[in-house]
């Protein structure tokens, strides 16, 4: 795990970098700060900044973080959704998984009712790319008046140039500070309004921050400089007189087992179950806080190889449910089922642990209704109203990837451990399975099946499902919210519950037709 974690390092400095010393040197040369030194300033001394989807793009054609920071910050004792443009890489340009990571930004802005606020330096859509950006972009507009109608306040700071569909960020926000004689706000700049109209404009009678202060109003602070600007966005914050709608517990304790055993606790074959109450020994709060009991469990007797039951993190209730022999059976998915109707009914969060290959297959299991069981707690999952939180530790396969809350049941949080793997089914079976239907089609034909010469395609297709199996592939396409450090888990869920706090926590008694 040790060795897992170091390269997750290595990956997550690539983001750090941006687009590179050259870049970075220039940009400080203008006198300019970098996104994260941005987000340092304005987010309360001494807090922390729950950065997501820091791996975002990894594996495709574009710099690694997608040329964009988001993450969850406090400001003035605010919890606040803060997006930054990287302008060290393509002057901070929008690529098809910039778009996607502020589209996450947004949805988790939305769900948890939180203050957005965009620090902004931006040249605007890739343009080599721009089939992928234009249509889907404007979501982000949309996104942005949908949040000021529904009293969740939109701030942007511009730094830099914002232009073209980018001068819409700080047009469409509430609050706009510019930087004066760095801000540049405009629709089209010195060229394209040259080619369009003929007319002959400089950058400043243009877009410049003091013209848009003194002229046209889009500015409604003018700021002396990058340090002032976000001084005057946190008295912005400070001034919005915020209120979250459940008050935070004073007190709890740290748990009684030490964290720092998440490291070998998933073997490193995934084929070997483990425990996962070790787990929630090490995450959730001691006995001192739970009336001397850390985990109360739920039907621990039936359905065996899924754990459930009710702990507290941080002072917060939750309920959990923990894969523990990795297969999913009829009787773990009806006490699954029932479990998530009851965690609703008392209006509780849930917290799903992955370490699934999916559910059973099998005549035997076939005939007794994995399919009917394994939908009642899909749809369990699927209409459950409270917020769920997904942790990914080992393996999640298959339809058990489903059932356990994974991205496409939009969790509100959903994070991975480095040795976690997500697939269809294992690379070995997949590949198996293709072997057996290329051989019984050959059979069908007539045709004598070559398997020394499908050994090839089997090995390469072993490789492609492994490679994509793996967390820096799901996190680069934004299928998590990020690869975490397993001994940062209870400090990460702590800060999603604090952020879910800001909306009142309602479970549902309404479900799809549970089948008999």
């Amino acid at each position: 795990m040790l060795d897992k974690l170091a390269s997750l390092a290595d990956e997550q400095a690539k983001a750090v970098a941006g687009g590179g010393e050259r870049y970075v040197e220039r940009h400080h040369a203008r006198g300019k700060l970098l996104p994260r030194e941005r987000i340092e300033l304005l987010v309360d001394e001494g807090s922390a900044f729950l950065e997501l989807s820091p791996l975002a793009g990894w594996g495709s054609d574009f710099t690694v973080g997608a040329s964009v920071v988001t993450g969850i910050g406090v400001v003035e004792g605010v919890e606040c959704m803060i997006t930054a443009n990287d302008p060290t890489v393509k002057g901070g340009t929008s690529n098809p998984w910039t778009v996607r990571k502020i589209f996450r930004a947004s949805q988790i802005a939305e769900e948890n009712g939180l203050p957005t606020i965009s620090l902004v330096e931006s040249g605007g859509a890739d343009l080599p790319t721009q089939k992928e950006i234009f249509i889907p972009g404007g979501k982000l507009f949309r996104d942005l008046t949908r949040a000021s109608a529904r009293k969740q306040p939109t701030i942007a700071v511009v730094f830099g140039s914002s232009t073209a569909g980018g001068a819409y960020v700080p047009g469409m926000s509430d609050h706009t500070v510019m930087v004066e004689d760095q801000a540049k706000v405009f629709l089209g700049g010195p060229p394209l309004v040259k080619m369009a109209t003929g007319e002959e404009a400089d950058d400043e009678s243009l877009g410049g921050a003091e013209m848009h202060a003194r002229t046209s109003g889009l500015a409604d602070h003018l700021a002396a400089d990058e340090r002032d600007a976000l001084r005057i966005a946190r008295r912005i914050v400070a001034r919005l007189n915020w209120r979250k709608a459940v008050a935070p517990p004073t007190a709890w304790a740290e748990p009684d087992a030490d964290p720092e055993d998440l490291l070998d606790l998933v073997p490193a074959d995934l084929k070997e179950p483990f425990d996962p109450r070790e787990v929630i020994a090490r995450i959730c709060d001691g006995v001192s806080a739970t009336n001397g009991v850390v985990f109360d469990e739920f039907k621990p007797l039936y359905g065996t190889s899924l754990v459930t039951g009710w702990a507290k993190l941080h002072g917060r209730p939750i309920g959990i449910l923990a894969n523990a022999q990795g297969v999913l059976f009829s009787e773990e998915a009806q006490k699954a089922t029932q479990f998530i109707q009851l965690a609703n009914q008392v209006d509780t969060p849930l917290l799903f642990l992955h370490n699934t290959t999916g559910y059973m297959v099998g005549a035997a299991y076939e005939q007794g209704g994995i399919i009917k069981h394994g939908a009642m707690m899909i749809n369990a999952v699927s209409n459950s109203t409270v917020p769920h939180l997904s942790v990914i530790m080992g393996a999640s396969y298959g339809a058990g990837n489903y059932g356990m809350n994974g991205r496409a049941f939009d969790p509100r949080f959903l994070f991975t451990w480095p040795s976690a793997k997500s697939a269809v089914m294992g690379p070995a079976q997949l590949a198996g399975v293709m072997e057996i239907v290329a051989r019984q089609s050959a059979e069908s034909k007539g045709q004598p099946f070559d398997a020394d010469g499908f050994q090839g395609i089997k090995d390469l297709v072993e490789a492609q499902i492994e490679e994509q199996s793996l967390p820096y592939f799901l996190s680069g396409m934004l299928y998590d919210d990020g690869v975490i450090d397993p001994r940062d888990t209870r400090t990460v869920l702590a800060i999603c519950l604090s952020v879910i706090e800001n909306q009142t926590v309602v479970g549902t008694d309404r479900f799809g037709v549970f089948r008999p």
